[in-house]
């Protein structure tokens, strides 16, 4: 047996430092504990409330001396071995050590000015050694999207997510039973309240230790350490309270996301949170809370800025929550005026909040009327049906009445899914849209407008995407259309030389008679079509594959749930070969038959160009063990065909035998 070879002096070396800075910031060592707060900031280390470079003792190796005593290189070797709370504290030092440095460069004159920033950047190399703690504790978790411009900073990413997973362990033991007494008890020092393995694995996760001081293993001390790095917070109504809202003054809050708020003592705890961070705060959204008008009102004067009637809220979101009085109808008025003042607001979105017709009425109208920059807004999944009638009346006794020269110039997007609107309310929708002049996205889907609603929105549409800036995503699922009207629609988008990126007619019962014109729809340089469950049948499939045009500029389709059979292999196969910018297609639930596999195999042998990925889910006869081939066809080392892996975790779909 190979003897594995003896570790260096220097990695023992290394090691042995690791290990003292290890336990030390466990807080059972000599030396100093402290909190980053003040400076800190979100991405630069900032200060230690305790302690400072004063004289260590002889049995203690404080970061301070390491950063001091040890070059950039073997830095960022010991950086490698240490768990998140012990590189916090080197990385504090190096920091501390670069701004040093720099400080003294500039005294010296331009020459040494430009070593100025070569000194930064080795202190910043850093969040390496962050990113790789990050994606070692959360490896299957959702990474922050990478900017061509903006570096992620992975030590404020780690520190954020770290803080939310404590805040959600102290919300569910906070709602247990057999807790007693107030938030501020389950908040204080004492290890005794991390009860749970779980909670004592977030604690062990950045010491990398088990024997660990009280003092460090409590909520508030995680909270008054790495508070600064918190940005965006998740907070059950069971932690809105006054202490909580002193343990969070300290962060820079641009987001926070509130669930279950209930009761008033959680709404006062709320108002305090938002009173302390309105100059930092650009997101807030609310999920299953009773935000009654008087409760809006409170919440929406908290946000207001000291010594302004504006706000900084960029984004409003409110979801499964109730917003008005229906018995009387009342409406919150600061809600209305938060709409009206909110210059900076750029998303509204009220999901359903068992809105009535009269407070959408009169949402759009206080948007028409303040002339805001709203971009995206969204009332969806509201019982709304007549919503618009009101609006548009012409009478000038109705306090709704509409101005013929306003209009939402800043809207982009318009989101009316699931609101119940009829055939005759999509007359008044399109007056509505008539002052929407840049509108790029509608989804209208989950409202049964049937065909003659359709035919009432073709002259807009037709209108739209023939514009300067013109209507470019259209969805309109399980809105009762037939093939009738759907054809009208496509004839209407293929008429046209500007064509729409996005088309979904998706869960609308058309047939294979929609084939013929959705495959010379097909040809109008559509990038991403839905035609999910529209019930087009092998026939219908085999019309596709006959008439598609010879080159074709889809990145996307969904074609999953039609039952094609054989023939929707083939009609896979053909568009591969006629696609080339094609990158993902969905063909779940055909009723594939097990020789559909080799059917788009021997095409990927001939072309694969930018196709990423082929789901083949959810077909009941197919298997890759019939056809192991399949795995040869890979896209950035990850498979290109998505098949069942298992025949017996499937269960069949409602057409299959």
């Amino acid at each position: 047996m190979a003897v594995a070879p003896a570790p260096s002096l220097l990695s023992l070396c290394l090691d042995a430092v690791a290990a003292r800075l290890t336990r030390d910031s466990a807080g059972v060592g000599a030396g100093r504990t402290g909190c980053p707060l003040g400076e800190c900031g979100g991405s630069g280390p900032g200060g230690f409330a305790e302690g400072g470079r004063g004289e260590a003792d002889d049995d203690h190796l404080g970061p301070e001396l390491v950063a001091e005593a040890l070059p950039w290189e073997l830095l960022h070797r010991l950086a490698s071995r240490l768990p998140p709370a012990a590189l916090e504290s080197l990385h504090h030092a190096a920091h501390d050590r670069c701004c040093s440095c720099a400080d003294t460069a500039a005294g010296l004159g331009g020459q040494d000015g430009d070593r100025r920033g070569i000194k930064r950047s080795r202190c910043e190399d850093f969040n390496t050694a962050w990113q790789s703690l990050f994606k070692l504790r959360w490896p299957l978790g959702v990474y922050p999207e990478r900017d061509s411009v903006v570096t992620v900073d992975w030590q404020q990413q780690y520190w954020e997510k770290h803080l939310q997973e404590c805040l959600d362990e102290a919300a569910e033991s906070a709602l247990l039973p057999s807790f007693c007494g107030g938030i501020g008890e389950y908040c204080c020092d004492d290890i005794s309240i991390f009860v749970h393995d779980l909670a004592a694995k977030l604690i062990n996760s950045i010491y990398h230790s088990e024997d660990i001081s009280q003092q460090h293993s409590g909520l508030a001390y995680q909270l008054s350490r790495f508070g600064c790095y918190a940005r965006c917070l998740r907070l059950q109504g069971v932690l809105c309270t006054a202490e909580t809202y002193d343990l969070l003054q300290h962060c820079k809050l641009e987001r926070l996301l509130f669930i279950r708020i209930i009761s008033e003592p959680e709404v006062n705890g709320v108002c305090l949170l938002l009173s302390c961070h309105a100059e930092t705060l650009l997101s807030l959204e609310f999920i299953h809370c009773q935000l009654y008008p008087a409760v809006m009102d409170k919440i929406c004067k908290a946000v207001l800025q000291k010594g302004s009637q504006s706000h900084g809220i960029k984004q409003l979101s409110i979801k499964s929550s109730r917003i008005c009085e229906t018995k009387p109808l009342t409406i919150s008025a600061g809600l209305l005026n938060f709409l009206s003042s909110g210059k900076s607001l750029h998303l509204l979105s009220l999901h359903d909040t068992k809105m009535q017709s009269s407070f959408a009425q009169m949402i759009i109208h206080t948007l028409l009327e303040s002339s805001c920059g709203l971009q995206t807004l969204e009332i969806s999944e509201n019982n709304i049906a007549g919503w618009l009638s009101k609006v548009n009346k012409s009478s000038t006794s109705s306090s709704l009445a509409l101005k013929t020269d306003i209009s939402l110039n800043s809207l982009s997007i318009l989101n009316l899914r699931g609101n119940n609107l009829q055939k005759d309310d999509v007359v008044d929708l399109r007056k509505i849209l008539i002052k929407i002049p840049n509108l790029r996205d509608l989804d209208i889907s989950g409202n049964p407008i049937m065909d003659e609603g359709i035919r009432f929105l073709i002259p807009f549409i037709s209108s739209s995407i023939q514009k300067e800036n013109p209507l470019l995503r259209l969805r309109v699922e399980n809105c009762d259309l037939s093939n009738t009207g759907v054809s009208k629609l496509l004839e209407c988008l293929t008429s046209v030389k500007q064509p729409l990126d996005v088309l979904s007619i998706a869960d609308n019962p058309l047939g294979s008679s929609v084939a013929a014109a959705l495959a010379k729809f097909v040809g109008s340089h559509v990038r991403d079509l839905n035609v999910e469950d529209i019930d087009l049948g092998a026939l219908g499939f085999q019309i596709l594959e006959e008439a598609l045009p010879m080159e074709v500029a889809l990145a996307h389709i969904n074609i999953s749930k039609n039952r094609g059979g054989i023939r929707a292999a083939y009609f896979v196969s053909r568009l591969i070969l006629q696609a080339p910018n094609l990158v993902s297609v969905n063909a779940a639930a055909n009723i594939l038959p097990p020789e559909s596999l080799e059917v788009i195999c021997n095409t990927l042998k001939q072309r694969t160009c930018n196709l990423e990925r082929v789901d083949l889910t959810d077909n009941f006869n197919l298997s890759g063990t019939n056809f192991p081939a399949f795995l040869e066809f890979k896209k950035h080392g990850k498979p290109i065909l998505i098949v069942p892996s298992n025949l017996s975790t499937y269960a069949p779909y409602d057409d299959d035998p």
